[in-house]
């Protein structure tokens, strides 16, 4: 299956100025220790090294922060040079800013517009964390296996729809009732990349299914974890009250385009995430929640998929071998 009849540029984080995507590292938290942990002890125990880092779709830092100190040097792009202000703005307060190099390339060209361009054949690991489904995967395999080292590792990972965790009150019925608003209202504003992120990117076009594969993959190495609703993917994975649910749920990319197409909705009771709200505190009442003490456990499930490059992935440029 070609990934390029699903691929639709992104337009929506893609266009973020510093302030909103200083907002958007404000309220999106970080993801568990245990997210990165597997991401480095898999990269390890398979050979990888821990030269050099790239952190594709970076947005505004997060996971760069987060695995740039386990590397010599570290690569960050984003399509939106907002993205790249906000992660530049953080990076000083971190003790490995003078490694990490920020720039504004996308997933299709991988740093080669750069001045100096990322080197071919230099990079240890590649991660993207919530972004690979924005991807054009026809043109990133291809440049992956470019600038991996023989042996380096790809890991793409993401969260995937909010979910109520069993010990909120009226759980099933809040995670339905929400689900029904995002089919009701937001559907219609997915994008491709909305639907790869709820199924757990078991739909993602990986270098093996693409019309024209990149044998520069093992498919036998291939890697997956699951994250399920009793596991910490994200941090501050604790309970809400009913304004932060308002501020979680707005951040997503179809909230942002359906409040393209209704300015006049935004902070009303028309708004799609103030419904959200009401329908979650109808129900709370319903159990027995008192008025003003409303409280939404969210439990965020995850996904992680690591691909490796094969050792002798030399071989594969030179014809004569």
């Amino acid at each position: 299956m070609s990934v390029t009849n699903l691929f639709k540029q992104e337009k929506t984080f893609s266009t973020y100025n510093k302030d909103q995507a200083e907002h958007y590292a404000h309220i999106r938290p970080n993801y568990h220790s245990s997210v990165y942990d597997t991401i480095r002890s898999h990269h390890s125990s398979t050979g990888g090294q821990f030269g050099s880092l790239l952190d594709v779709g970076c947005g505004p830092g997060t996971a760069t922060h987060s695995l740039a100190p386990y590397f010599t040097e570290t690569f960050a792009i984003d399509p939106s040079e907002g993205m790249i202000q906000a992660a530049q703005s953080t990076s000083g307060d971190k003790d490995t800013s003078k490694s990490v190099r920020f720039g504004v390339s996308t997933a299709s060209k991988l740093g080669s517009d750069l001045s100096p361009a990322i080197p071919d054949n230099s990079v240890d690991l590649i991660i993207s964390g919530n972004a690979a489904h924005w991807f054009n995967l026809d043109e990133f395999w291809p440049n992956a296996a470019r600038v991996l080292k023989p042996g380096g590792s790809v890991a793409l990972w993401t969260s995937g729809g909010l979910h109520v965790h069993p010990s909120t009150p009226n759980a099933a019925a809040i995670e339905a009732a929400l689900l029904q608003l995002e089919e009701t209202h937001l559907v219609p504003y997915f994008e491709p990349g909305n639907r790869l992120t709820r199924d757990g990117y078991k739909s993602l076009a990986l270098p093996w299914t693409l019309d024209t594969p990149v044998k520069d993959f093992d498919e036998s190495t291939f890697f997956r974890r699951d994250w399920t609703v009793d596991e910490q993917f994200l941090e501050r994975q604790r309970a809400v009250n009913m304004d932060q649910l308002e501020k979680i749920l707005g951040v997503g990319s179809p909230v942002t385009r359906w409040r393209e197409a209704h300015p006049h909705a935004i902070g009303t009771e028309e708004d799609v995430v103030r419904k959200g709200r009401r329908v979650t505190e109808r129900l709370l009442h319903e159990a027995g929640v008192k008025e003003g003490e409303e409280l939404l456990q969210p439990a965020i499930c995850g996904t992680l998929l690591i691909v490796k490059k094969v050792s002798n992935a030399e071989n594969y440029l030179d014809p004569q071998v």
